[in-house]
C-alpha cells in the first residue's frame, strides 16, 4: 500500500500471498458460519465487523502472531492494515484483549476447527501457486 510519497515500491512477497488469500478464502461463507455467535450492538462497546476480525484472525495463523504480537503487527505494515480492512484515521487497531476473545468465541463454538482446516488447505494451495507456478501444482 502506498501513502503518495514513495518514488520506488516492490511488491513483497506478503502483499501478494494476501492478495491470494483474499482470491481464495470464503470470506462471506465464513462470516454466515460465525455471524449467528458474534456479539450484536447493543449495550457496551460495539463489536468490531466480524469479517475484520476473522481477517486478523486469519493473519494470526499465516504468520505465527501471538495476540499483542498481531496489534502490534497491524499498527506497523500498512499491507496487513489494507489487508484486515482498517483504517487509522478512522478507527484503531482492534487491542490485543478483542483479538483474544475473538479467538475464544471460534473456540468456544468449535469454528476454530472448521476455520483451521480452511487456513491450512488454502495456504497449502497459494504457497504452492507462488512459489512453483500454477503449472506445477497440477503435474
Amino acid at each position: 500500500m502506498m501513502t503518495g510519497f514513495e518514488r520506488y515500491t516492490k511488491k513483497t512477497r506478503r502483499a501478494m500471498f494476501l492478495e491470494e488469500m483474499e482470491q481464495v478464502v470464503p470470506w462471506g461463507k465464513l462470516c454466515e458460519l460465525i455471524e449467528p455467535h458474534y456479539p450484536k450492538p447493543g449495550n457496551g462497546r460495539r463489536p468490531k465487523e466480524l469479517e475484520q476480525m476473522l481477517r486478523i484472525y486469519f493473519l494470526q495463523q499465516w504468520f505465527n502472531l501471538a495476540d499483542p504480537a498481531v496489534e502490534e503487527a497491524l499498527y506497523d505494515s500498512a499491507t496487513l492494515r489494507q489487508f484486515a480492512g482498517i483504517d487509522l484515521g478512522a478507527e484503531p487497531v482492534p487491542d490485543e484483549t478483542t483479538v483474544c476473545k475473538f479467538r475464544h468465541l471460534l473456540e468456544e463454538h468449535q469454528l476454530i476447527a472448521i476455520t483451521a482446516l480452511i487456513t491450512v488447505i488454502v495456504t497449502e494451495i497459494v504457497t504452492t501457486i507462488l512459489h512453483k507456478g500454477l503449472d506445477r501444482l497440477f503435474k
